[in-house]
């Protein structure tokens, strides 16, 4: 699926039994206060409104907090002024996030009921010891309990993972993506640990005994995990925080955010250094000094061909003295390239 709409309900820490070290849902949500029924609806309303394409897959999705830890009877009236969009055809499907923790046969039977497709378990870690010093609350045991249990009943499963927990190193992250392949998800989120006001974490980030990751590090972990998960056909949907106006820049006073790998396009950054990667690659392998070359892709794919701010174009003239034009072409199928030599050094020699 090239593209959906999705529709954001944000739900924070509804259900949730206890405050992770890293958590403040309302934060992270950008939302303070909790949802109503009514908001609900106006919602998805206006969501509907807003989209220009009307034949794309659309989706309702219930995040935050651990959607089936909420009152069954409050879960059941979300559900079903969700689905009421599905049975007449205006919204597709509809996918929740929840704990592993937090799925038996009763809740997966509610959600089946009221036409829910995709279940996204907040994983995290792998790693029970990662796990407890967090606080979340589960195992990895847990992870594959549930993980097995949405498989069996049809639905679609999603995985989400952080990046530079406290205590968590490279090799634990690797580890984590190799045992959630294991799990046969269709599709994960790669989440960088940023510190938040009022967490248990911002408190041992104040007194110097949790020290974040750096971006270059978020950046370069993310983009192994999401190779990895890529060659596996597990499907990266996300990867990085939504940018909210306090989920922001540390610098701005609203900003909830005081320290972490924090950047206004984390994502853009990753896919940017895959795709530098991928043509250094190629370009590498050429029998010749290469100095100008063209990069043919489909449109979709430019701007992290180019880079932020131009970035790969300038990393190729400083550090290879490889001069770069970008050619769109819808007849490139997204994620693939044709690379074009325009000249090499021996060309200037021989003029």
């Amino acid at each position: 699926m090239s593209k959906q709409y999705i529709i954001p309900i944000f739900v924070p820490h509804l259900g949730c039994p206890n405050d992770c070290t890293f958590c403040n849902q309302k934060s992270i949500s950008g939302q303070m206060k909790q949802i109503t029924e009514e908001e609900v609806d106006k919602t998805i309303q206006d969501f509907l409104k807003s989209f220009k394409d009307k034949d794309t897959y659309k989706e309702i999705a219930f995040f935050g907090g651990s959607f089936t830890g909420i009152d069954m009877k409050l879960q059941e009236k979300l559900l079903r002024i969700a689905y009421r969009y599905v049975k007449n055809g205006k919204v597709d499907g509809i996918r929740v996030s929840t704990r592993p923790d937090y799925i038996d046969k009763e809740k997966l039977k509610l959600l089946k009921k009221y036409g829910v497709k995709t279940i996204e378990l907040g994983v995290q870690s792998t790693n029970d010891y990662i796990l407890k010093k967090c606080k979340r609350g589960h195992t990895y045991k847990d992870v594959v309990k549930a993980s097995k249990l949405i498989r069996r009943n049809h639905f679609k499963l999603g995985h989400q993972m952080m990046i530079g927990l406290p205590e968590s190193t490279w090799l634990d992250e690797l580890n984590t993506a190799r045992d959630l392949v294991k799990l046969k998800p269709k599709m994960v989120r790669l989440y960088p640990v940023l510190v938040i006001k009022n967490t248990e974490l911002a408190r041992e980030y104040l007194k110097r005994e949790y020290e974040p990751i750096t971006l270059i590090q978020a950046v370069e972990r993310c983009k192994e995990l999401s190779n990895y998960f890529e060659s596996k056909k597990v499907k990266v949907i996300r990867v990085g925080l939504q940018n909210t106006d306090i989920i922001s820049n540390p610098k701005n006073i609203q900003s909830e955010v005081i320290a972490g790998p924090y950047h206004e396009a984390f994502g853009q950054l990753v896919d940017d250094s895959i795709w530098y990667d991928k043509i250094l690659d190629v370009i590498k392998k050429i029998n010749t000094k290469v100095a100008e070359i063209e990069i043919e892709v489909n449109p979709q794919d430019a701007n992290n061909v180019i880079g932020h701010k131009k970035e790969n174009l300038g990393k190729m003239k400083e550090l290879y003295e490889v001069e770069v034009k970008v050619k769109q072409n819808l007849s490139v199928k997204p994620g693939k390239f044709n690379l074009k030599i325009l000249k090499t050094y021996k060309d200037f020699l021989d003029d």
